[in-house]
C-alpha cells in the first residue's frame, strides 16, 4: 500500500478554540496545529481538558467559541459521511457486540464508504485484509472479540480504524487497564500507522510513554497549553513541574533520544 507524502494529508487545527460543560468553561482560546503523518501525544493532569479537547476535534463536542478546522474548513460544516472518510475516533472504552469476532469488527470500518450503489466489494475485502495483517490479527481473524486479551482488542479495534482508511486517527487513552507489554504492542503498532501515512492524536496519561512514542506533544493544565513541540525541546523538570507538582531528573535515553523522567517526587511547594 503506497505510502502518501505529509503534504497530501489532510490537516488538523484550532484557531481560538473554547469549549465547555454547561457552565464550567474546560478549554479557553486553544491554538493548535496537529503535524501531518506524526504521533502527537496531549498530555497533563486529570480534568486539564485532554478528552475534552479530543472530542472537540473529532466533532462530538461543539466548540462554544473558535474553530476546528479540517483542511482550512470549519470541522461542524462537513456533511457527516464525508468527515467519517477523513477522521476516525477510537473512544476510551469502546465495546463491541457480544459474539462479535475481529473480521465482523474490522467490517464495520468499511461503512463511510458503503452506500445505496456501492455494496460490499472485492476492494473491501482486500482492505480488511490489510488491516488484519498490518494490526497482526490475522491468526485470531476468526474469534471473538470478547475472547482476546487487552492487547489483541485494542489491535483490533485499531484494525478497525485501519479499514476505514481515514488519514486522521484519534486515539483516547488508547494503553489504559493495559498490562506493559500489551502497552507497548499497541505504541508500536501506533508508530506503524503514522509511518505508512497516518496522523495520530492520542491522549495519554503516562508521560513517559508519551516522550517515547510521540513525535509531538501538547501538554495541558487547566484548559491550557502550556507547552508543545518535540518532546526532546519541550519535556523539563520545570515543565513536569508545572504539570503534575513533582520534581524530577531529566535523563536522555541513549538509544532513542527521547526524555526519561527519574528520581520522580512530591514537590515541597505548588508550582503554579
Amino acid at each position: 500500500m503506497s505510502q502518501p507524502s505529509n503534504s497530501a494529508l489532510p490537516s488538523l487545527s484550532t484557531q481560538s478554540l473554547g469549549m465547555s460543560y454547561g457552565a464550567r468553561q474546560v478549554i479557553n482560546g486553544l491554538d493548535i496545529a496537529l503535524p501531518s503523518g506524526k504521533v502527537t501525544a496531549i498530555v497533563g493532569p486529570n480534568g486539564c481538558g485532554k478528552s475534552t479537547l479530543l472530542a472537540g476535534l473529532a466533532r462530538l463536542h461543539k466548540p462554544d467559541s473558535g474553530l476546528v478546522l479540517l483542511d482550512g474548513g470549519d470541522i461542524q460544516r462537513l456533511p457527516t459521511r464525508q468527515l467519517a472518510t477523513q477522521l476516525a475516533l477510537l473512544p476510551q472504552e469502546a465495546v463491541a457486540p457480544e459474539g462479535l469476532t475481529v473480521t465482523e469488527l474490522i467490517r464495520f470500518g468499511r461503512q463511510p464508504h458503503q452506500g445505496w450503489l456501492r455494496q460490499w466489494s472485492a476492494e473491501d475485502q482486500r482492505v480488511v485484509q490489510h488491516a488484519l495483517a498490518a494490526a497482526g490479527l490475522e491468526p485470531l481473524a476468526d474469534r471473538p472479540i470478547d475472547a482476546l486479551s487487552g492487547g489483541q482488542r485494542q489491535r483490533a479495534w485499531i484494525a478497525m480504524t485501519i479499514a476505514q482508511q481515514t488519514p486522521l486517527l484519534l486515539l483516547d487513552e488508547p494503553t489504559s487497564a493495559l498490562d506493559l507489554g500489551h502497552q507497548i504492542e499497541v505504541f508500536e503498532l501506533v508508530k506503524h500507522l503514522a509511518h505508512h501515512g497516518r496522523t495520530v492524536v492520542m491522549v495519554l496519561h503516562d508521560l513517559a510513554s508519551a516522550c517515547r512514542y510521540a513525535d509531538h506533544l501538547i501538554a495541558m493544565r487547566e484548559g491550557q497549553i502550556v507547552a508543545q513541540g518535540p518532546p526532546a525541546q519541550v519535556v523539563t523538570p520545570d515543565l513536569v513541574r508545572t504539570l503534575y507538582q513533582v520534581e524530577c531528573t531529566l535523563l536522555i535515553d541513549p538509544d532513542t533520544g527521547s526524555p526519561l523522567l527519574a528520581n520522580v517526587r512530591r514537590c515541597s511547594e505548588p508550582a503554579y
